[in-house]
């Protein structure tokens, strides 16, 4: 479906949805753990559905009343022998289970839509393999594994994806024996392996920090859990921008304390704010390299500045739903935007208005809840292509959006 929509500022009190970031971590802990754990406050999108379903195949069993998951653990019982795992969309979900898979012995085969089965799986290819793990893979989906993961050292770069990170440490704790990861230059995106750690602790598994990396005792056993996901601050991101473009909507659902990286859309929406009634230059330069979610609806932010901004440390943006420094230069130009993408991140220069107009959301569901946002400060209508992209994270996104005043009409293309 298309959207179309007529410029208007939102005003009111929206609810946030549950961080995917969290869920995703929370609901695999609870299906590595024994026993039955509660996970409440779920917003079900279509990546939480995927990890849900190829832990379902691993042996967990998943029941849900509202937005509470009931989770009953593969800990202490017999994973399934062999599983279909069917990901989806969701690079989480693919780069979170494989090394699971591998660790609980299961003979799996991965399954991947749209963008997913040209997104890399490289470390896992290279450091897998010498642990026992055979990979029967040509470069796409879908590709198997199978044989029984063994502890050791496992080294990664630094600047691939936290996922790789992440999976390591969902599945080496359930090992015999001990292992290691060793960065091998600066983690990027530490934040979301902080997020990991943190789910873990909850479910009593020991993560330590050393210089390089992180070591893993082995032999640990997830217990079961009643917690609840805090709100997304990827997701208050889209909201923060609205209100300092002028909109005036409250934020319910956030913990202050979160350890989300992408709470640091906070700090940069006060401080442009704060410019802007000092009469300071309006604009910032950001290293993206921890917080990539955020890359798209900073730009549009920074479209509204009163001189240049600049966001680094995005080259990984390549290889998302879409290439999002690609699509996030493409909307916003196409609305009279004045944005360069580069290999590592975007150059935007201010401009007084923007004039709407149609854009792609390429199937990014970020790209098109930017493209919403963007509408708030147009001159003319606009309309998003494909804007039913927002399911995979946000469902609600534009029936929130309706209900804080914006104009949004849904175009049902005809098949």
């Amino acid at each position: 479906m298309n959207v179309e929509i007529t410029p208007s500022k939102l005003h009111g009190t929206v609810r946030i949805p549950a961080s995917k970031s969290v869920a995703h971590r929370m609901l695999i802990c609870a299906a590595l753990a024994e026993g039955t754990s509660v996970i409440s406050g779920v917003d079900i999108s279509r990546d939480i559905t995927a990890t849900m379903e190829v832990l379902t195949a691993f042996g967990a069993s998943f029941s849900q009343d509202g937005s509470t998951i009931t989770v009953t653990g593969v800990g202490g019982r017999t994973a399934a022998k062999e599983a279909i795992a069917d990901c989806c969309e969701s690079g989480s979900t693919l780069r979170f289970l494989i090394p699971v898979a591998a660790a609980l012995g299961i003979h799996t085969t991965f399954f991947g839509q749209g963008r997913l089965p040209q997104r890399p799986i490289t470390a896992y290819l290279r450091e897998l393999p010498p642990k026992g793990i055979t990979f029967h893979y040509e470069n796409t989906m879908p590709f198997t594994i199978e044989g029984q993961l063994q502890s050791g050292i496992y080294e990664l770069e630094g600047n691939v994806s936290s996922q790789y990170v992440t999976g390591l440490l969902f599945a080496l704790p359930l090992l015999d024996g001990d292992s290691e990861i060793r960065m091998l230059s600066r983690l990027e995106s530490r934040p979301y392996v902080d997020l990991t750690i943190d789910c873990l602790r909850q479910f009593g598994v020991e993560i330590r920090e050393t210089k390089n990396g992180y070591y893993i005792p082995g032999g640990q056993k997830l217990h079961s859990c009643d917690l609840a996901v805090e709100g997304d601050y990827s997701q208050a991101a889209f909201f923060y921008v609205a209100n300092a473009l002028g909109s005036d909507v409250e934020l319910t659902n956030l913990n202050p304390d979160s350890v989300q990286g992408d709470k640091k859309i906070v700090e940069i929406t006060s401080q442009m704010c704060y410019n802007q009634k000092e009469g300071k230059p309006v604009c910032f330069t950001v290293d993206a390299s921890d917080i990539p979610d955020l890359v798209p609806i900073l730009a549009v932010l920074a479209t509204f500045g009163t001189a240049p901004s600049r966001i680094t440390g995005a080259h990984r943006l390549a290889i998302k739903e879409s290439d999002r420094l690609a699509a996030t230069a493409d909307m916003l130009n196409r609305l009279g935007g004045k944005v360069t993408a580069s290999a590592d991140g975007l150059e935007i220069e201010p401009v007084q208005e923007l004039h709407g107009g149609m854009v792609d959301s390429f199937g990014d569901h970020r790209i098109a809840m930017c493209a919403a946002v963007a509408a708030t400060r147009c001159t003319g209508v606009v309309t998003i292509i494909h804007g039913d992209c927002v399911e995979k994270s946000y469902p609600r996104f534009f029936e929130d959006y309706q209900q804080l005043g914006g104009i949004a009409h849904v175009i049902v293309l005809e098949s």
